[in-house]
């Protein structure tokens, strides 16, 4: 079953899309703004996004950039705009199709197995292990020293956020704007509560941390080295 994510601030059109989709066998996420999505796409590494252009907060062309800087899952835009500069746009930014609105929904659906068909082998692990603590990209499931581990929804983004990246530092601007929007990017106090958090349910020493490390002034990263 594959599971696609769409991406449209009309709550009709996605309630439209969820229920093809899923006639279709697919499982569907859904996303009413670009930042949402963006944080979407990197805790749950859907195997397609379908994007609306026209979205409250950003652009849908930024949101296809932000989308590609974080892998390759492939990008269907679906949008009323039928000019040819938005079309060339949206493909040179990385997008694999565009379907202008109104659509069909069988030739939606024909496109939608093209793109699954093309959509390439994600190299990043599906598991990460740091420690003695194993997440589990896919499943959503996070265990240490053998047991499983019960985390918040906001907990387990923040914590999912962090694997995709293992070992490479993430500011608190980006953390911010993935877990919890644009709106919420100086929270940075917010942001060190859910980080003591985890650190409670996931370090041997929460008062010496060894997995989630702060990297002062900057952000944090999760370690999985040992160093």
């Amino acid at each position: 079953m594959s599971r696609i994510l769409v991406v449209d601030d009309e709550a009709q059109i996605r309630r439209f899309l969820r229920i093809s989709l899923a006639a279709n066998g697919h499982a569907v996420l859904e996303a009413e703004t670009g930042a949402e999505a963006v944080a979407l796409v990197r805790a749950e590494a859907p195997d397609l996004v379908i994007l609306d252009l026209g979205l409250p907060d950003m652009d849908g062309q930024e949101v296809v950039s932000a989308i590609r800087e974080i892998g390759r899952v492939p990008i269907l835009v679906l949008s009323v705009r039928t000019g040819e500069t938005d079309k060339v746009e949206a493909l040179d930014r990385g997008a694999e199709d565009y379907v202008a609105k109104p659509f069909g929904i069988a030739e939606l659906m024909a496109r939608v197995r093209v793109a699954l068909r093309r959509a390439p082998q994600d190299p990043r692990p599906a598991v990460v292990v740091a420690g003695g603590v194993m997440i589990d990209l896919d499943r959503r499931v996070v265990e240490r020293d053998g047991g499983e581990v019960r985390l918040s929804r906001r907990e387990q983004d923040l914590l999912f956020v962090l694997a995709r990246s293992a070992d490479h530092v993430l500011t608190h601007q980006q953390i911010l704007r993935e877990v919890w929007g644009p709106a919420h990017v100086e929270d940075t106090a917010y942001l060190r509560v859910y980080v003591n958090q985890l650190r409670q349910k996931l370090e041997p020493d929460p008062g010496q941390p060894a997995l989630i490390v702060t990297e002062p002034g900057v952000g944090y990263r999760l370690r999985t080295d040992g160093t």
